[in-house]
């Protein structure tokens, strides 16, 4: 049966409740559930949404997009002009007169039983429309397909992988599945189709819009914007895995004055502690935190500190928390959700009073000596054993809402410096989910291989985190894993990786360099050991060059810089953007995989080969583009081979 019910076109069959609802600009949720009614849960969709919308027997129209059920509970999708968007797949023997009525029997929308729950494992089956669809975003997956049409997706956090599951379509719709279940999407040639393992209902969001840009916002303005990046996010940050001492990390910050070169922020990395969960400063390497704040800010150096979500038994906050409930619960086995450098356990940041226990402890340990950006790693969170079924949340089973947990990591410190009163917050995340953005989360891209394959894969992973609602991304310069700087292939690719995080949201040099440096003390943390040295000066004569170049460089950018940022905080734009979001109309910019807009003005060209001394570039259509490297000129709509020699990274100038 088919009602309207308000704004709200309702189907009943049986069990079985579909309700379409209007939600935001040009925008509809579609939800169904076996149970007797829909959780009290908007999910992603927090921000205000208007929700008007012309409803008739069987369909209903918010702008842009309209949708229809037919009398056997199947959705359509159309846009205003008509167009088909977006159809589940049903094929059974109801509907006599359809044409791909079949005795295949698969419905569109499927309840199984999740067992030992009132849960269900919940699949939706789509049609594939077009052969020729592309599609973006989903987040972040260690692959180097930009478009990602065909492919396999686990949606499941892990160390390098973010499930942020908003698409953009090139059939003019994005989508998103607004489930933080673990589960599965498919974006087949033959079908597409979503999974959650273990869920209450299925709730999807989709919106039409004649650019890509439209959607994008429409996405932003129901999910939340980032904050106004802060002054000291625009220029550069110095990371390493890690400085040991207080006197480390200001001999660093000094060398970079003395030098007369750029520096915004310095990290100190983890087991800074004496033990993880006690959060704090071990006094056995940093006696005086104040101080060094104090001196850093003489210098106009911000400092972020690592902070980590996992709580050792031997922690002086262990018994108060497992007492309080505030940690993470495990289904079977021993109490041990990951067992690196120790015993530990995550805190449950779902929980509410866990995440204000955990904000007072950073508030008396860290916030009080003036630090204010925080680097929230092991935001997953990454688990010893990837059971997902093993471990259960104050919110519910990992299975039912295991992928919200960065979201609450981030909403915990967001929220905390907000009561304090800051503005402009931004926190160092590696993982986000749906709506992640609006709690100042800044993903980089995990602990990554340092090789060009790794590369390229974090360019595909930076634009499709854009697309997918995450304009805040970075990654570790150089990648994470090993490299030697006193090696000079890569010397090569670090130098290649630096001149491209100029151009990324933010430029942040990071890595654990080979050889390990010998262990500094018996205490603390000092078991786990530093790499070698990863300052811009540690790497030759050729490369330092090369990094004051692109230091400079991202310093005279700084005021472009602020203005694409304000864009992501007003509209949502990422601020990597595939050629097609600013330019939709160029058929050749759908198919750029290599390339990218930093902003509206610069195209990007990163060099991704081993020994490139040239690369191809596209230049869209309808502008000319000017090399901010030697000022030549060259016409929109056509490829050039262009020079690239180690210390060129192609960038043109719309002009």
């Amino acid at each position: 049966m088919i009602s309207k019910d308000g704004n709200r076109l309702v189907y009943r069959f049986d069990a079985e409740t579909l309700m379409i609802e209007p939600w935001g600009k040009d925008s509809l949720r579609i939800r169904s559930t076996m149970a007797p009614r829909f959780i009290d849960d908007d999910r992603a969709l927090t921000e205000k949404a208007e929700k008007n919308a012309i409803v008739n027997d069987m369909t209903i129209e918010n702008g842009r997009i309209r949708a229809c059920i037919s009398e056997f509970g199947t959705i359509s999708i159309y846009d205003s002009d008509g167009r088909l968007l977006l159809q589940e797949l049903s094929r059974n023997r109801k509907d006599l007169h359809a044409t791909d009525c079949s005795a295949i029997e698969i419905e569109a929308r499927t309840f199984s039983p999740a067992r030992g729950s009132d849960n269900y494992h919940i699949t939706w089956h789509l049609k594939s429309l077009s052969k020729t669809e592309r599609i973006y975003g989903m987040g972040q997956y260690q692959q180097p397909y930009l478009d990602i049409k065909g492919m396999d997706f686990e949606l499941a956090h892990r160390n390098s992988q973010a499930s942020v599951p908003f698409f953009i379509s090139s059939l003019g719709y994005g989508m998103l599945w607004n489930n933080p279940a673990i589960g599965r999407a498919v974006f087949g040639l033959n079908i597409m189709q979503f999974e959650a393992y273990s869920a209450k209902e299925l709730d999807i969001w989709i919106t039409a819009g004649s650019t890509p840009k439209e959607i994008e916002r429409n996405y932003a303005s129901v999910t939340g914007k980032v904050p106004m990046m802060p002054e000291y996010g625009l220029g550069f940050w110095q990371c390493k895995l890690r400085y040991r001492t207080q006197e480390e990390v200001l001999n660093v910050a000094r060398k970079y004055r003395s030098l007369g070169l750029p520096l915004d922020v310095i990290v100190i990395d983890f087991f800074h502690w004496p033990v993880q969960g006690s959060w704090t400063f071990d006094p056995a390497y940093f006696p005086d935190p104040k101080a060094m704040v104090d001196e850093l800010a003489s210098m106009d150096v911000e400092l972020m500190v690592s902070i980590w979500p996992t709580v050792d038994r031997r922690s002086p906050n262990w018994n108060e928390m497992l007492e309080k409930g505030y940690l993470i619960r495990i289904e079977r086995g021993f109490r041990i959700s990951m067992d690196y450098e120790g015993n530990t356990v995550h805190y449950d940041a779902t929980n509410p009073e866990a995440r204000k226990y955990l904000w007072n402890k950073i508030k008396d340990n860290y916030y009080r000596y003036g630090i204010k950006t925080f680097w929230l790693d092991e935001a997953e969170p990454e688990y010893a054993v990837y059971d997902f079924d093993n471990y259960r949340y104050m919110a519910g089973s990992d299975l039912e809402v295991g992928n919200i947990y960065p979201l609450c990591y981030a909403r915990t410190f967001y929220e905390g410096q907000e009561a304090e009163g800051q503005k402009n917050i931004v926190n160092l995340l590696r993982c986000a989910w749906a709506g992640s953005q609006k709690y100042g989360a800044l993903v980089w891209s995990g602990d990554i291989a340092s090789s060009y394959e790794s590369l390229r894969n974090q360019l595909a992973a930076g634009l499709n985190m854009g697309i997918a609602g995450i304009p805040w991304w970075t990654t570790d310069i150089g990648g994470f894993h090993g490299g030697n700087p006193q090696d000079e292939g890569f010397r090569e690719l670090f130098a290649r990786w630096f001149e491209w995080g100029c151009f990324c949201p933010v430029m942040r040099l990071h890595g654990d360099r080979d050889p390990k440096l010998p262990q500094l003390g018996s205490t603390g943390g000092a078991h786990c050991l530093s790499g070698s040295d990863n300052e811009v000066w540690s790497y030759g004569d050729e490369v330092f060059g090369i990094c004051r170049k692109y230091l400079l460089l991202r310093e005279r950018l700084r005021p472009y810089t602020r203005e694409v940022m304000k864009e992501a905080h007003d509209h949502g734009d990422p601020v990597m953007r595939p050629l097609f979001y600013e330019f939709p109309q160029d058929g050749i910019c759908w198919t750029i995989e290599d390339e990218y807009m930093f902003g509206g003005s610069y195209l990007v060209a990163p060099v991704l080969e081993p020994g490139a001394r040239e690369r191809k570039v596209y230049f869209p259509a309808g502008s000319q583009w000017e090399s901010i490297e030697d000022g030549s000129m060259h016409e929109g709509g056509r490829s050039e081979t262009v020079a690239a020699p180690l210390d060129v990274i192609p960038v043109f100038r719309k002009k």
